[in-house]
């Protein structure tokens, strides 16, 4: 039998490690969620969250497309998913999309860091859904193209992730015993010294 939403949860959470913020700790990617609504409130505040991220030349070269399930915008980032993504993202009561201006408005020129800066924003998107009690999953697996033509993204936007959020579901839902696994295994990490350096590939820290 599957662990149920609370076990699956616990299992999840990093181990406590004093003076890291709690919701990057219990930060985790859900593919189950309960379809119940998400408030105009609460999204408001993940987003208010979003907002102030920090970016290059103070830019903030991010954009959000919102939709809710049963409304057309929800309607076009789902129709965007790969296939895999479509058969548990259903149920997830909110869908986003990301972009990302990559000219500077000042004059145009390239802005090399929109993308570094819309995966912040995101990051902390993320992070203040945690805190509020709501659960989020970014997605690499949909057509870039497919969303550009459905929304008419201009050519001078990156494609970022699209990313589910709501409220954690029973993992059992899911239905498939792939996605039930991952659903209920621990997560991993690299170790410090693997990805911290004093000098390239010499451990740091």
């Amino acid at each position: 039998m599957a662990l149920s939403r609370d076990e699956a949860d616990k299992l999840k959470k990093a181990p406590a490690l004093d003076g890291v913020l709690p919701a990057i700790l219990e930060r985790w990617s859900p593919r189950s969620f309960d379809s119940r609504p998400v408030s105009e409130e609460l999204l408001k505040k993940v987003f208010e969250a979003a907002r102030w991220a920090p970016s290059s030349a103070n830019e903030q070269p991010w954009r959000f497309l919102l939709g809710r399930l049963g409304d057309g915008t929800y309607a076009k980032i789902f129709e965007a998913l790969v296939e895999g993504n479509k058969a548990w993202a259903k149920t997830a009561p909110v869908l986003i999309l990301g972009a990302a201006k990559a000219l500077f408005s000042r004059d145009n020129s390239s802005n090399l860091y929109a993308a570094h800066d819309l995966g912040a924003a995101s990051a902390y998107l993320v992070l203040q859904a945690q805190a509020l009690g709501l659960k989020a999953h970014q997605m690499a697996g949909f057509d870039q193209q497919a969303a550009r033509r459905l929304f008419g993204i201009p050519d001078e936007y990156l494609m970022g992730s699209a990313i589910a959020l709501g409220y954690q579901g029973e993992p059992e839902a899911l239905g498939d015993e792939k996605r039930i696994a991952m659903e209920t295994s621990a997560r991993t990490r690299k170790a410090l010294g693997e990805i911290v350096f004093s000098e390239w590939g010499k451990a740091g820290i």
